[in-house]
């Protein structure tokens, strides 16, 4: 893992949000965008070098719905960059973490993505990032 890529925030409303990170971070978001898959609505913001992602369920069933749910709007995940996220992933499993989807899939921002499973990185969500070339 090279570095934290983004931290991603479970939000209820992503308009209100976007206006108070925007107050926070003294800038707007640099990117949004819809991943159906993952039935979510996403906006980016950067601070320096680093990257916060706000995310918005856009149904009922989907991850961050539940999440919001369970615990409340938050800190959902920490997202690594990954040079070759293949290499990363059998690594990982290989040390005994629990991997949440063996083959990487299309995430937002134009990354490839893979999710650890909370209960074997002390209930912390892990995503890893492998930007798509």
């Amino acid at each position: 893992m090279r570095k934290i890529e983004h931290i991603g925030i479970a939000v209820k409303d992503i308009t209100a949000s976007n206006l108070l990170f925007e107050k926070l971070l003294g800038t707007s978001a640099y990117k949004t965008e819809e991943v159906e898959s993952e039935g979510v609505k996403t906006s980016f913001f950067m601070n320096g070098p680093n990257k916060i992602e706000l995310l918005e369920a856009t149904n009922p069933d989907s991850p961050i719905a539940k999440f919001i749910e369970k615990k409340g709007e938050g800190i959902h995940h920490i997202a690594f960059d990954v040079e070759d996220i293949s290499k990363e992933t059998e690594r990982l499993k290989n040390e005994g973490f629990t991997i949440l989807n063996e083959t990487p899939k299309k995430g937002a921002d134009n990354k490839l993505v893979v999710f650890l499973h909370p209960k074997s990185t002390n209930e912390v969500l892990i995503e890893l990032c492998q930007e798509i070339k």
